[in-house]
């Protein structure tokens, strides 16, 4: 991902200075912000890339198969985050009203909401950067969610 963002003379230092920002986010918080999103946009790369970095940070395989899906039932803090950004990416901006309640009643405040749009941001960049440009996956690939047919 990197060396594609130096095809461009500022790129990649312009998007290491986005990632590389003071945040009120934690670590973990803002792993499930990028798989959800990652998800959403349909973006591989950034999914097995988050992968590994979710692994890395204390979630299991199976956390990070559920977090995918907007959810975190091991964690009710995190699961108000995940729906929040799922509803924020899903209604572009506009997420619903008892979703952003609930990210409130986490415990999440207006300034967090700003860093979680930043997030948000930051790897819709890469997830449209990936998907455009397709190069390839240098992670061990994420699983595929496996949806269930009715």
């Amino acid at each position: 991902m990197y060396a594609y963002y130096a095809k461009n003379e500022t790129a990649l230092g312009d998007y290491l200075a986005l990632q590389n920002r003071k945040t009120t986010l934690k670590t973990k918080e803002k792993e499930v912000i990028n798989l959800v999103v990652s998800q959403f946009n349909g973006c591989n790369y950034c999914l097995s890339a988050h992968t590994q970095i979710g692994k890395m940070n204390g979630f299991t395989e199976d956390q990070i198969l559920e977090v995918r899906t907007g959810k975190a039932s091991f964690d009710s803090k995190l699961d108000a985050l995940a729906k929040f950004v799922l509803s924020t990416v899903e209604n572009r901006g506009r997420a619903s009203e008892a979703v952003k309640e609930q990210f409130f009643v986490a415990g999440y405040t207006e300034a967090n909401l700003i860093d979680v749009v930043i997030v948000i941001g930051d790897k819709t960049i890469s997830n449209l950067i990936h998907n455009l440009a397709d190069f390839e996956i240098d992670f061990p690939l994420a699983e595929e969610l496996q949806t269930a047919v009715i």
